[in-house]
């Protein structure tokens, strides 16, 4: 994308103020959907708690009174307002009022101008070092370190899931008959301040403890010998300057090829200036009016999450209108499971992905947001089978949970609640319900739900009590098949929240963070 960082992945949450840092079984039912937004979401929220001073253990280094901060990987400056620097240039804050883009003065090339906020750390603070990852789930951690390019020993220092002062240390090994895999440690906190993975070996900080881990594995299962490659920051926004505007000029972007077609137009792999790789969806002339879409855009535009597809710009003046967003690599997550490397993903993988769609969604939950189009088909793969969520375009943000549309469209019924069928009646509990199909969708390698039964058939069947059988031609848990039939509960507020979905996921197969003494077992 123009940016060289450690790795190709994203992650869209930017580093915390340190105190100062997207078929078949279609058919025509009779509902539609108006638009009503309230509200100004809360964009800037991340789904990790952020990472105070008080876990960090370093102080801000004043430099006189300057606010200096360090390059966390190479920028290509794409404006004239932005500047360009490489990993481990410095920089002196001029001003951080805006949340996504300071305005720095770089201490090399003596030039001022913009730059993203999460490419950069202050100086001296922990989430400058190499192996500090403040936004990564122990799952997340699992995929990073297994990379075939990482060696034994490679590790990154993430904060503890359920410890609001602890870290973890997590490290890929490798054993015989089990091959790779990851161990996770406790990094528990002193009173007294320090740390400590061993009650015999303390330190005063966690630069400390990793330096002295790296010289002898003292009871680990092996010496940390690197730091894992990071992702790359997520960027809200094509460049700066449309930070605020993001309506742009039709000629700024490069329609290269297309990739499929979406449920109102055409997708396309093109490029912003002829520079930035972006997804662009066409929105087909008399499908819906223009004023439609660029209210759903907008809402679009305001929710951010790293599992949820970034919105970048539109182009609206003229016909078809474009809607420019993040490029996923690998595709749909239906397409990807039935004709591309999805078909050979390992049952972990396909917890992984589970996982953050579910985290995307318990995004939405938080947010009041209803999806009511969640489906393999809405659910982007990047690389390193990054999942991330798209279309919520159509969603809306409702009230009292709940939202009752008129008469007159169209929808997946397959996909669908009962009482979003029956009754038009669309809340958080009915995208649940969708949650429960994507999960079969997934676990059976993008196999059509319901198979043999069409729209009709499927409404009569779920009216009177009929869910879909357990696959047995696949591996599924009857743990993850039960949560399936959770999600299919007929009373909707049985049905589990996105949170406990997320968090099940997540822990799936994992006990608790491994006690140091195990590692002599």
């Amino acid at each position: 994308m123009g940016n060289k960082c450690c790795s190709r992945r994203h992650d869209a949450e930017r580093p915390p103020v340190y105190p100062h840092k997207n078929e078949p079984g279609f058919t025509t039912c009779p509902v539609s959907f108006d638009t009503r937004y309230t509200g100004e979401p809360n964009t800037r929220q991340p789904s990790r708690p952020p990472v105070d001073v008080v876990r960090t253990t370093t102080k801000c280094i004043s430099n006189g009174g300057r606010r200096v901060v360090k390059a966390l990987c190479e920028y290509t400056a794409r404006a004239d307002s932005d500047i360009s620097f490489h990993k481990g240039d410095r920089m002196e804050v001029l001003n951080s009022s805006e949340p996504d883009w300071w305005m720095v003065f770089h201490l090399t090339t003596r030039r001022e101008g913009l730059v993203p906020v999460n490419y950069v750390a202050e100086e001296s603070s922990v989430e400058c070092e190499d192996w500090f990852f403040p936004h990564v789930s122990r799952k997340e951690a699992d995929k990073l370190l297994l990379a075939e390019s990482n060696p034994r020993g490679t590790f990154l220092v993430r904060p503890a899931e359920h410890n609001p002062h602890g870290f973890s240390l997590s490290v890929k090994d490798w054993e015989d008959g089990r091959g790779y895999h990851v161990k996770h440690y406790k990094i528990k906190p002193l009173d007294k301040g320090g740390f400590y993975i061993a009650t015999n070996q303390t330190f005063p900080s966690l630069p400390a403890l990793v330096m002295s881990y790296t010289k002898n594995a003292l009871g680990l299962c092996h010496v940390l010998a690197r730091p894992c490659p990071k992702p790359e920051p997520q960027i809200w926004d094509l460049g700066p300057e449309l930070r605020d505007k993001w309506e742009i000029p039709r000629m700024e972007i490069q329609l290269i090829r297309k990739l499929g077609q979406g449920n109102f137009g055409e997708v396309y792999y093109g490029k912003w200036r002829n520079n930035i790789e972006v997804a662009v969806k066409t929105l087909r002339e008399g499908t819906m009016s223009t004023q439609a879409f660029l209210q759903e855009a907008a809402i679009m535009k305001k929710f951010r999450h790293n599992k949820l597809v970034a919105l970048y710009a539109v182009c609206s003046q003229q016909e078809p209108v474009y809607i420019v967003q993040e490029y996923m690599s690998r595709g749909s997550l239906l397409e990807f499971l039935r004709n591309g490397e999805g078909k050979f993903l390992q049952f972990e993988d396909l917890v992984y992905i589970a996982a953050q769609v579910a985290s995307g969604m318990e995004y939405l939950e938080s947010k009041m947001l209803i999806h009511r189009d969640l489906a393999a088909r809405n659910v982007l793969i990047g690389e390193n089978n990054t999942a991330k969520i798209c279309d919520f375009g159509l969603a809306r943000v409702i009230e009292d949970n709940e939202y009752c549309p008129k008469q007159g469209s169209r929808f997946p019924v397959k996909w669908t609640a009962p009482e979003a069928i029956i009754y038009g009646k669309f809340s958080i509990k009915s995208d649940v319900w969708s949650y429960g199909i994507l999960l079969m969708e997934l676990f059976t390698y993008g196999k059509i739900p319901y198979p043999g039964l069409h729209g009709k058939d499927v409404i009569d069947k779920i009216e009177i009590g009929y869910r879909m059988p357990k696959p047995i031609d696949v591996y599924l848990p009857d743990a993850i098949y039960g949560l399936m039939l959770q999600c299919w509960d007929a009373v909707p507020e049985k049905r589990p929240t996105f949170e406990f979905l997320n968090h099940y996921f997540e822990s799936f197969t994992v006990t608790s963070e491994m006690p140091y003494k195990e590692v002599h077992d």
